[in-house]
């Protein structure tokens, strides 16, 4: 007894560690200059002493058990290891918290439109809790709303699909790493233009594939040159992911370039697609989108997602979908069997009413698109007063990806050295309480990205706010 107690004391202090600096963000002061990411994990020692008793009925049975050292191994996978955190979530949640505080912060950081669901969509989804639909869904969705799906990218995509070859999930988000895990082997590459949503990059290293970052420059509009695109592909090329009207950037590739890629494309075998439509309807004339899936020969390679969070301003309902051939949607179909079951019944009844308000959806749609242009074309104006601030005009979604390199390498009395996008944005939210997200987040350290998903007046005070504190940053020079 006393060997084996004390090889289990052996076995258990080789576990003993320090105590861990907590990956992702760190929000604990509510101060704007404590945003900062980590990925190093280190174990943790809990250590007490003295002894446990236990007694059974009026017996004198007695059990005394041992906490001198007591430890509890947290050590992650691998996988989860090598995922950085979103820094959109990880800044909107810090704006909340000075929020909440007290702090007059104006948050720019969230994609997510400012305006209620519209009242069409909000009485579906209150009739169908009232009507009793409030039981699981086939996994893979309703049919009402996946033959809803089909008609509408029949209707509005030019795409012909069956029910069977769409998988309704909760949230867009979801669709895109299901797909990914589905069709991608360890060692497989996924090619992502930059700048890049997010999550594209985490997505590809959770499916043990290898992300291969394509850069563009905001003098090409942040559009992919087809040349690049072909320079990097190898035999371990696996995905390509598109995303028309773009987030960060709100460029939209037009049906030309579209055709050059799909070209190139065609001529590798393995090379599958993930066309990312979330932002498909706002979008600003003369500028129109193009289904990936519908240029020659791409529907067999291609997965279309899309979802209702954005152009419907549905972002809780958490409602997204994917189409392409039977063979891949059924695998992302049996993923999700085993993740989380089918969407919420209630948000694909209120799905269906949001396809049943008329071609890319109706006026309710329209109204929004219209005061997201008035937004953008007054954050255009506004930054395109300030010398040195580079701008690519967005043509869709609800982002303006801004270069403000010209203002780093400034030494800052009492707050330090802006020398990224991200010291920038920290810098910004001290000085003048505005939340943005910087351009490193999307794979582009030069910009930082502003959401005009918010009303024209808060914008108005935003601009002003960004505008007085790049002076302070940047004094003009004198004449």
């Amino acid at each position: 007894m006393a060997a084996a107690a004390a090889a289990a004391t052996t076995t258990s202090s080789s576990r003993i560690g320090s105590r861990p600096n907590i990956p992702g963000f760190h929000s604990d002061s509510l101060n704007p200059k404590s945003i900062s990411f980590s990925s190093n994990l280190q174990s943790l020692s809990l250590k007490s002493s003295g002894s446990k008793r236990y007694s059974r009925g009026k017996g004198s049975v007695v059990i005394t058990q041992s906490m001198d050292r007591v430890e509890v191994d947290i050590s992650l996978s691998p996988r989860v290891n090598s995922v950085k955190p979103s820094k959109t979530v990880a800044i909107t949640d810090q704006a909340t918290a000075l929020v909440q505080a007290g702090v007059p912060v104006i948050r720019l950081a969230a994609g997510e439109p400012d305006f209620d669901t519209p009242a069409a969509i909000a009485e579906a989804g209150i009739n169908a809790i009232r009507e009793g639909h409030t039981r699981y869904t086939p996994n893979a969705g309703l049919m009402e709303l996946r033959s809803a799906i089909c008609h509408k990218l029949k209707e509005e995509n030019g795409l012909s699909y069956t029910p069977d070859q769409i998988l309704v999930s909760n949230g867009a988000k979801q669709s895109i790493v299901q797909a990914v895990l589905a069709v991608c082997s360890p060692g497989d590459e996924v090619l992502i233009p930059a700048p890049y949503w997010v999550s594209y990059p985490e997505m590809a290293r959770m499916a043990d594939a290898t992300p291969v970052i394509l850069p563009t420059s905001i003098s090409e509009d942040f559009l992919l040159d087809p040349k690049l695109l072909e320079s990097k592909l190898t035999e371990k090329s696996r995905l390509l992911i598109l995303c028309s009207p773009s987030n960060p950037t709100g460029s939209v590739y037009p049906r030309k370039l579209l055709e050059e890629i799909a070209q190139i494309v065609a001529r590798h075998p393995r090379l599958l697609v993930i066309s990312d439509e979330i932002y498909e309807h706002i979008i600003y004339a003369p500028a129109t989108h193009t289904s990936f899936a519908s240029l020659p020969g791409m529907w067999d390679r291609t997965l279309t997602v899309n979802g209702f969070s954005k152009a419907f301003a549905m972002t809780g309902w958490r409602l997204g979908y994917i189409a392409g051939p039977k063979h891949f949607v059924s695998a992302c179909n049996k993923i999700q069997s085993q993740f989380t079951s089918g969407a919420s019944s209630i948000s694909q009844k209120a799905a269906v009413a949001a396809l049943g308000l008329g071609y890319a959806g109706g006026e309710a749609v329209a109204t929004m698109v219209k005061a997201f242009r008035e937004r953008r074309d007054f954050l255009v104006s506004s930054f395109g007063e300030i010398d040195d601030v580079k701008i690519s005009e967005p043509r869709g979604a609800f982002y303006l990806f801004i270069d403000l390199s010209s203002y780093y390498g400034v030494e800052v009395d009492g707050f330090g050295t802006v020398d990224n996008s991200e010291s920038l944005c920290r810098y910004l939210l001290d000085k003048a309480q505005v939340a943005l997200v910087p351009g490193d987040a999307f794979g582009d350290d030069t910009c930082i990205r502003i959401s005009y998903a918010a009303s024209l007046s808060t914008l108005q005070a935003a601009v002003e706010r960004i505008k007085k504190a790049l002076v302070t940053l940047k004094p003009p020079v004198p004449v």
